[in-house]
This record gives structure tokens, sequence and C-alpha cells, in this order.
């Protein structure tokens, strides 16, 4: 009976989270590997298909009135190149990006396991539901902001009056689209990390409750770094669906306290 004990407890020594430091940092070394082989594999195929996604990201700044937008309506919609580098760099920074939308399971996935050994029986259960859900979420902040970074563009490149017409570099406007496009992904996964945090004990529906009033003034203040305009309707845009998901969460952290109450009640 103690020599199978023993042996179990030996055996799911790793799993339950006694691992030294040394396996600790073994186990991240292998979790980082992997995560890089998933980028390095997005970012060839990024490379790949450069001038469709090119396309893609172009239609935003296509759609801004043709009057403020390069020399007039005579001239497609396109983007300087100012230096011999900017070309390369700019398919290399695209590339990057496309490579980490490409692998965010695996990298959700990766991170998921490196955490996994500390949690317990039922919080693993939600893993599979977690990695889902990281990378549905961040997809849907990306198509998020590409629906109001055309009206964000217009009101950006309308302020100078149709006497300015802009004349965009593609490394600065890739890099404006790109960093808006990974904000609003990352905002969006905001609800998961609540509700995870709530699966763990950490915070409670009460908690967050009490907390709401600071969390408005927190939102609206990231949404106003985050956003690339100044106006109240581009404002609203990000820091609307930030408030939406932090009483989804108080919800859900309700729910997941209501069961546990349950489950404590029938043991």
């Amino acid at each position: 009976m103690n020599d199978s004990s023993s042996s179990t407890t030996q055996s799911t020594g790793v799993a339950s989270g006694d691992m030294t430091l040394t396996e600790h940092l073994g186990e991240l070394r292998l979790r980082l590997f992997k995560i890089a082989l998933a980028l390095t594999v997005g970012g060839v195929i990024g490379f790949v298909l450069f001038d469709d996604i090119l396309g893609v990201l172009l239609r935003p700044y296509c759609q801004v009135d043709s009057a403020f937008r390069s020399a007039g309506s005579d001239v497609e919609c396109q983007l300087l190149a100012l230096n011999p580098l900017d070309p390369f760099t700019v398919r290399i920074k695209t590339s990057l990006v496309f490579g980490a939308f490409v692998g965010g399971p695996v990298i959700f996935f990766q991170l998921w396991q490196f955490i996994a050994p500390g949690l317990t029986s039922k919080e693993k259960r939600y893993s599979l539901p977690f990695v889902v859900l990281s990378q549905v979420m961040f997809a849907c902040g990306i198509s998020f902001a590409y629906f109001i970074i055309p009206q964000g563009l217009q009101i950006l490149l309308d302020m100078g009056g149709p006497q300015i017409v802009s004349a965009l570099s593609a490394s600065e406007y890739l890099s404006f689209i790109l960093t808006t496009a990974v904000a609003f992904g990352l905002v969006f996964e905001t609800p998961l990390v609540l509700v995870f945090l709530a699966l763990l004990g950490i915070v409670s529906a009460a908690g967050l409750r009490k907390f709401r009033a600071y969390a408005v003034v927190l939102n609206v203040i990231v949404a106003a770094i985050v956003t690339p305009t100044t106006d109240a309707v581009t404002l609203f845009f990000m820091a609307g669906p930030m408030l939406l998901f932090y009483e989804i969460a108080i919800v859900a952290a309700a729910l997941i306290e209501r069961g546990r109450r349950r489950r404590k009640a029938r043991a």
C-alpha cells in the first residue's frame, strides 16, 4: 500500500508542480522553443503571402477620401518607401505579426501548458476551451480594429483640411495598423484573463463590483492611449467593449462562485 502510493506520488510529482528549478527552466526553454518555432512557421507563411496581406492592410487607407491622400483621385492609394530598407523591413514586420496570429493557438497552448502543473485537475479541464477562446477573442479584437481604423484615419487626415494631402510611408502606416490591431486583440483577451483569475479564486465577483468605478476610469485611460485618434467616437468604440467585458467577467465570476457553493453543499 505504501509502496504503491509512493510510486504514484513519484510518477505524478512533475504533473502536480513538484519540479526543481532546473526542471522549470528546462520546461520553460522547451515551451519557448515551440513558441519560436510556431512564430517562424507563421512568419514564413506571412512572408510568402505578403502581397495578399498588404492588400488587406491597405484597404482602410484606400477607403479614405481620395482628396486627403496621395495627390488626389488620379493616383491610386499607395505607400511610400522613404529609404531602400523600407520594403524589406515592412515585409519582415508584417510577416512576424501575421506569424504571431497564425501561431496563436500554439502560443496560447504552450503558455497554458507551462502554468498547468500548478493547477488542479478540474482547472486543467479548461485548457482547450481557454486556448480556443483566446484565439477567437484575439481575432475578434483584430476584426473590430479593422472596422474602426478607416474612421480613425479619415478623422486624422481630415484635420489638416484639403490643402494638406497625405503621403504615408509604408513603414509608418503599417506600424500604425499593426500596433492598433494587436492592441485591440489584447484588449479583447481581458474577459478571459479575469475569468481565469476567478477560476483560480484570485478575484471574486464582489471584488470586481467593488473595483468597478476604478475599472471605468482605468478602461477610459487605456482606451485613450491605445486608440489611434483623439476623437470621442473612436474612444467610445474602444472603451465600450472594455467596460462590457468587465461586466461579463463579473457575471462569469458570480456563476463560478455559485457552482462552487453548490458543489460544497452536495459534499
